[in-house]
């Protein structure tokens, strides 16, 4: 099981808040949970801005010429057809509590 971000070695840090955002940190969030709310909202953030980065760094490499068989939204809807029929059945209860994928391993 991988371990969350608030179970990392960690280091104190000083940070200034704006008032009003600090006060509805304060209204909204037990004073014991604040920190670890807060470190969630980083590694949040920092999650997201990895994915647009990776966005930005991509854009441009897919091209219409490219792929010709794909240029109607029917044309999608048969290729995610076709994706989707590989899939072999549905994760049981059981598989889905434990991250097992219903993908083909191969």
């Amino acid at each position: 099981m991988a371990k969350r971000v608030t179970d990392l070695p960690s280091q104190k840090v000083t940070v200034a808040f704006p008032q009003p955002l600090l006060r509805q940190l304060k209204e909204k969030v037990a004073p014991r949970e604040r920190g670890a709310f807060i470190v969630q909202a980083v590694a949040e953030k920092l999650a997201l801005q990895e994915q647009l980065t990776a966005i930005e760094e991509s854009a441009g490499i897919w091209s219409a010429e490219s792929h010709p068989e794909l240029k109607t939204d029917a044309d999608i809807d048969r290729w995610l057809g076709e994706i989707r029929r590989t899939w072999t059945r549905p994760l049981s209860d059981r598989e889905a509590q434990h991250g097992k994928s219903h993908l083909p391993s191969g």
